[in-house]
């Protein structure tokens, strides 16, 4: 049975962001996952919004880090602090002991998976579980996933962008791939180096992307552009240059390849009922990747499926974790 008196919680544990779902409650905390430490003596600085404003601007001894990559632990002892103040910061310290519900990419190894439970556990879970990335973003974001129905989402992260189609409570074809926001912001970073003369940090990458992003070359066109900083390769001295939004869609293109392919596999992969569901219903996008502009109608486009975004995407894996802890007994016996 469920912790009687204890709050339970579900995670998504993301490259990007963490998101906290408290059961009763709804999302309660969304912060980024980044930590900042002492290379000295070990200790933790700062975690989430405090640790993301030091990324690029720390001194020797201080250095900001993203514990997950790819959508799994990097830095296992640095997941389990951050984890631990996530846990702490949702429920208070003196709540009791969580059971808690964390997502992983539907590629992850028996390896990856374990390692995520141990550190949930060691962060102050009773018990922890886990469920897999697109299926927690179909139940967030509202599909049938339990009726005899095909439906397909795809969610687009931070690490990973993870592809399947769902009936019947289960996954029946799926694909996790390392294509996702953070490659996108590194496509842009050597777009610019390469075509600019300019070197950037990660996050005047992300700024651009939402800022003048697309998905499309052509529709692009249209988007205008506007001013970056960043330090000149040939003087080495800062400086500030103009692009356009379709240097930002030409930067893009291999990575939104990438995610059509991954797409256009899942989809060769199922049977012709679930394909055809999938003609009827659509595909769901979900995940921060998901509102990169045109991007919903270059999908559509290369499949010939409709395509739409579902209401909240950058919530639905966190929603669909936490709406799981209903059926954590389910889940006990897997």
């Amino acid at each position: 049975m469920l912790g009687i008196g204890t709050k339970n919680i579900g995670i998504d544990l993301g490259t990007a962001n963490t998101i906290v779902y408290v059961d009763g409650k709804g999302i309660v905390l969304r912060e980024p996952s980044v930590v900042a430490k002492n290379t000295k003596t070990g200790e933790i600085v700062s975690v989430g919004d405090a640790a993301r404003e030091m990324i690029g601007r720390t001194p020797a001894s201080i250095v900001a880090i993203r514990p997950m990559k790819d959508g799994v632990i990097a830095d296992y002892d640095t997941t389990v602090a951050m984890m631990k103040h996530y846990i702490e910061k949702a429920l208070g310290k003196s709540s009791g002991k969580p059971y808690v519900m964390v997502c992983v990419p539907s590629g992850v190894t028996e390896v990856e998976k374990r390692a995520v439970i141990d550190a949930t556990r060691v962060a102050g879970a009773r018990d922890a579980y886990v469920i897999e990335e697109p299926f927690a973003a179909a139940i967030g974001a509202g599909l049938p996933v339990m009726d005899p129905t095909g439906s397909m989402v795809v969610d687009i992260g931070g690490g990973t962008t993870d592809v399947a189609t769902i009936s019947l409570g289960g996954i029946v074809s799926s694909r996790s791939i390392r294509m996702a926001g953070d490659k996108m912001d590194e496509a842009i970073v050597y777009y610019v180096r390469q075509n600019l003369n300019l070197l950037i940090g990660e996050r005047t990458a992300e700024k651009l992307k939402w800022d003048i992003g697309s998905a499309s070359i052509e529709a692009s066109a249209e988007m205008g552009t506007t001013e970056i900083r960043g330090r000149d390769l040939v003087s080495g001295l800062p400086k500030t240059t103009e692009v356009s939004a379709t240097d930002v869609a030409t930067a893009l293109q291999d990575v939104v390849a990438d995610i059509i392919t991954a797409i256009k596999e899942t989809l060769e992969e199922t049977s012709p009922e679930i394909a055809a569901d999938v003609i009827d219903h659509g595909i769901v996008l979900t995940g921060g990747g998901a509102l990169l502009k045109h991007l919903p109608e270059v999908i559509a486009e290369e499949t010939k499926v409709p395509v739409f975004i579902a209401s909240e995407p950058l919530d639905c894996v966190a929603v669909g974790t936490g709406e799981s802890l209903k059926s954590i007994d389910v889940m006990k016996k897997k």
